[in-house]
């Protein structure tokens, strides 16, 4: 719906399909792999209030709601348009591609104009999924499709809420009961990850990994995405 810092937008299609109707995503972000699955069952759970605050506000804005929002203006603060906090936050992490926080100034690749109207269109695909502010470690071990996403080992310290304990949080992957799938990049040494995808940022590239409890398709097949 929203840009997002580590957004899995580019790569979403190289994971594994759900095993389960159930989808769970502890660290939500912009949920990107439970937007590709979006009929199943999904269970969003962030730390970031702002992101489980936007992801609400999405789940019962009206397509109306939405397309009402105001249009960008190159260099307009958009903190004078009278919006509410979750519009702002919207509409900040739209003009702001890529950022981890919400921007007050639309960036050089802002495309808000058209962003809203792909959102309202996409509004009835989250109805029935469930959003929770939460810490990972208070789920619920249930069988599902755990895709998991945290603040990269190397590179995550800038979000909010980065201060991860590597080594349980390693235990607490392999323990999931169902389908686990881990996302990190080749820098990260908590778990046995997987090359996956070499991406081309705007000032490095890096090199996508996975672990999973169950087998994947990347055991020695890389692709590369410009």
């Amino acid at each position: 719906m929203f840009s997002y810092y580590g957004s899995k937008s580019k790569i979403v299609d190289y994971y594994p399909p759900p095993k389960h109707k159930k989808i769970i995503e502890p660290f939500a972000g912009s949920a990107r792999y439970s937007l590709k699955y979006w009929q199943n069952d999904v269970l969003l759970v962030d730390l970031y209030e702002v992101i489980v605050k936007l992801w609400k506000y999405l789940q019962t804005a009206s397509p109306k709601d939405i397309l009402n929002l105001p249009d960008s203006i190159k260099g307009q603060d958009i903190r004078t348009l009278g919006l509410s906090a979750e519009e702002k936050s919207l509409m900040g992490f739209c003009i702001g591609r890529g950022n981890m926080y919400p921007l007050n100034f639309a960036g050089y690749f802002c495309n808000w104009n058209d962003d809203k109207k792909r959102i309202a269109n996409n509004l009835y695909k989250i109805k029935h999924w469930t959003i929770k502010q939460e810490c990972y470690t208070e789920l619920e071990n249930i069988e599902a499709t755990w895709f998991i996403d945290p603040p990269y080992m190397v590179g995550g310290h800038i979000y909010k809420h980065s201060n991860i304990d590597f080594t349980y949080l390693a235990e607490w992957c392999k323990t999931r009961n169902g389908q686990a799938i881990v996302c990190e990049n080749t820098k990260a040494t908590w778990l046995p990850f997987k090359p996956m995808t070499e991406m081309e940022g705007a000032q490095t590239r890096t090199t996508e990994a996975i672990w999973s409890n169950l087998q994947t398709n990347y055991d020695a097949v890389q692709t590369k995405i410009f």
